[in-house]
């Protein structure tokens, strides 16, 4: 029988906010599948949200991170460094905008709150790119999250959406700059879950809805298939697939629909 088998692999899971979030269902999974694991939370707040669920894990690296702030994902990949010498797997799961643009229309979005969500959501991850490239001298596997709204209109996504799609052009183009040396870039498009993250969403509810009713499994997904999702695209299994944003929301996708 077939098992997907991550042992021994190393892998850093950075945007854990809590149990609900999808960093931490790829965290669960990753290691359930045998990998070594380091995880990062946001800030002193979060912290108690996070350091048990790394326990939990045995997690043996446990570390702060803001990318907004100078040296701390640095920090980071500094501890890898120093702690396992080598890095297998990147999962990447920030985004952020503020409120102000998140609930309101793209075109009165600040030059300032486009640039800083593009900084957090976007930039940090060929910034994680760049730091794990040395590390990662027999190839690699990086994620990151996306989302519907990168593609098509979504009501009340606004910012996220161009920020998203940023995103995935960035996934296509490291993809290509880092396939010589075995690194591998992918995004998963999840469908909408109830997450600390999505709760800053307007109407999520009704997107919910939607999204059940309309994709053509009818129904949504939940956070631990984005986790075996994570698993498959870490492992040998996704050796072939670089590149690639890979639709884990019940074929939603395939609908083509824009929400009213």
């Amino acid at each position: 029988m077939e098992v997907i088998d991550l042992k021994g692999k190393k892998a850093l899971v950075v945007g854990v906010a809590n149990a609900d979030s999808l960093a931490w269902w790829a965290a669960k999974h990753l290691r359930g599948a045998g990998a070594d694991l380091a995880m990062t939370y946001l800030n002193d707040k979060a912290k108690p949200h996070v350091a048990p669920l790394a326990t939990e894990l045995s997690a043996e690296i446990l570390m702060p991170c803001n990318v907004a702030v100078p040296g701390q994902l640095e920090a980071v990949f500094d501890a890898v460094k120093k702690k396992w010498g080598r890095l297998d797997v990147v999962f990447h799961a920030i985004a952020w905008a503020r409120k102000e643009d998140l609930h309101g229309r793209l075109v009165d979005c600040s030059a300032d709150g486009f640039a800083e969500s593009m900084l957090i959501s976007c930039h940090s991850f060929i910034r994680m790119a760049r730091l794990a490239e040395p590390l990662m001298e027999n190839g690699g596997s990086l994620l990151t999250l996306s989302y519907y709204g990168a593609e098509k209109v979504v009501d009340h996504y606004n910012v996220m959406g161009p920020v998203k799609a940023a995103l995935e052009a960035s996934v296509r183009y490291l993809a290509h700059e880092l396939g010589p040396k075995s690194i591998r870039v992918n995004a998963i498009s999840a469908g909408p879950i109830k997450t600390r993250a999505a709760s800053g969403i307007e109407h999520f509810d009704e997107l919910l809805a939607e999204a059940a009713e309309k994709a053509p499994l009818r129904r949504t997904v939940d956070a631990c298939e984005i986790g075996r999702v994570s698993v498959l695209l870490a492992s040998d299994y996704g050796a072939s697939i670089t590149g690639e944003v890979v639709h884990a929301d019940a074929g939603f996708h395939v609908a083509g629909m824009v929400f009213h």
